[in-house]
């Protein structure tokens, strides 16, 4: 069913009155689109939408809203209704929707919680964000080496309800470092008698607890994995961050690079949701920086203002020039942080990448002069159309080496390469592009 058509006949149900098609309406959609739906209703009718499913598929459908609308509606629940959701959602989510809680609500909801959920719900919300460990499920499903094929079915048949996924298994020693891993797929193909340290596969690919969520997600796309096993400090079993969560971190963290991209702060909300003033204050610090990073290109200008004030059809290409030299950038800045984030290129590509570039760069820059050359013929007579044609080459030159460089010296200070495009590449390529034209004019036309 369409956001729009559910949205409408949730809306018209519940202003009849009629609580019988609501609830028919809520139990025959997808959760996906009940969530997608409830996200336009303010947090108090969601919650009473919400009150007409029962507990745990209140639960499941929780986890399909986004973060801001979790955290809204879980604000206009009472402590008990919370507490009891909270008992019903899976362990990883519950974790990023206490964290997502204010310090009151948290200290008000725990008490509510059974002992094992409310530790739980403690450690899993420990870990600092972005991480495995934030990432991370304690639902997941361990076996023991020594035990029989049999043994082991018998005891993922009575957790199977309870884990998040058991189409894989890990193997534990008795201190819960971890020893192998097992599908359940060769557990229903073996001999019930045979153990399990037999047949389980010894090198598992593993990640620690504070690895950073991207690599995790790379990881888990790089190996194929349902399911990736966290280890602490100790090399213990302590989660499993699972293909779904991956890529939910995945999606979280290409949007936050496109934000970055245009020098937009992270956002805290989805566009749909964020208020103006978050808009404003996330996008204010770039542009008031950039606006100085502009003033170069004014100084540059002021500089060889003889220059221009002897042949004024200087000033007519200058547009052309510099916004070349900034979208040729802009190109090799996109095309650089992607190939960063995705590592496809390391520190130690640079060198190979850089004299490619040169040679790309070259080319472009050759090919968009002998395009400009007539035109600079046209406009300003044969030294202007020359100094028009080696200034294109240089400016998108500059331009594209900057765009690949700044990157590169962003990951090296460790700070995201996701900053150094759009405007950021722009400014500093426009201030360049302003003082390599009008030094090739003053130099060639002898001023």
């Amino acid at each position: 069913m369409q956001k729009d058509t559910l949205f409408a006949t949730l809306e018209t149900a519940v202003t009849a009155g009629d609580k019988q098609s609501a609830r028919a309406t809520l139990e025959l959609a997808h959760p996906a689109d009940i969530a997608e739906a409830i996200c336009e209703f303010t947090a108090q009718q969601a919650v009473h939408y919400l009150s007409l499913l029962s507990l745990p598929d209140h639960a499941v459908l929780f986890g399909y809203l986004t973060p801001h609308a979790q955290a809204e509606i879980a604000r206009e629940m009472s402590r008990n209704d919370l507490a009891a959701l909270f008992s019903q959602m899976e362990a990883d989510e519950r974790a990023d929707l206490f964290n997502r809680l204010s310090e009151e609500d948290q200290h008000t909801l725990l008490p509510g919680l059974a002992q094992a959920e409310r530790e739980d719900v403690r450690r899993l919300a420990s870990y600092p964000e972005e991480t495995a460990g934030a990432l991370m499920t304690s639902d997941y499903a361990t076996l023991r080496g020594h035990w029989p094929v049999r043994k082991a079915l018998k005891k993922l048949r009575l957790e199977a309800p309870d884990k998040e996924t058991i189409y894989q298994t890990y193997v534990i020693d008795a201190n819960r470092h971890l020893v192998g891993t097992l599908s359940l797929r060769e557990l229903i193909l073996a001999n019930p008698d045979r153990l399990v340290e037999e047949l389980m596969r010894t090198e598992v690919v593993h990640t620690q607890v504070d690895e950073d969520q991207e690599v995790v997600a790379k990881k888990i796309r790089h190996y194929d994995l349902l399911a990736l096993p966290v280890l602490d400090a100790e090399d213990r079993l302590v989660g499993i961050v699972t293909y779904d969560d991956a890529m939910d971190a995945a999606v979280e963290e290409a949007t936050e690079d496109a934000q970055k991209s245009a020098s937009v702060a992270k956002l805290d909300a989805p566009m749909n949701q964020v208020t103006g003033w978050e808009l404003y204050r996330k996008r204010v610090f770039w542009l008031v920086l950039l606006v100085f990073g502009s003033l170069l290109s004014g100084a540059g200008i002021a500089y060889f203002e003889d220059t221009i004030a002897k042949y004024v059809a200087l000033v007519f290409f200058m547009p052309l020039l510099v916004g070349s030299g900034g979208n040729a950038g802009s190109q090799s800045a996109a095309l650089m942080v992607r190939a960063l984030a995705t590592g496809e290129v390391a520190m130690k590509d640079w060198a190979k990448v850089l004299g490619r570039e040169c040679l790309v760069a070259g080319a472009l820059g050759l090919t968009m002069a002998v395009a400009v050359f007539a035109l600079g013929w046209f406009r300003g007579g044969v030294e202007i159309a020359w100094v028009v044609a080696f200034a294109m080459v240089s400016v998108v030159m500059a331009g594209s080496l900057i765009g690949l460089c700044l990157p590169f010296i962003l990951s090296r200070v460790k700070l995201d390469p996701a900053t150094a495009s759009g405007p950021l590449v722009t400014t500093i390529v426009d201030a360049t592009g302003v003082l390599i034209y009008f030094g090739f004019a003053t130099t060639i036309l002898g001023l």
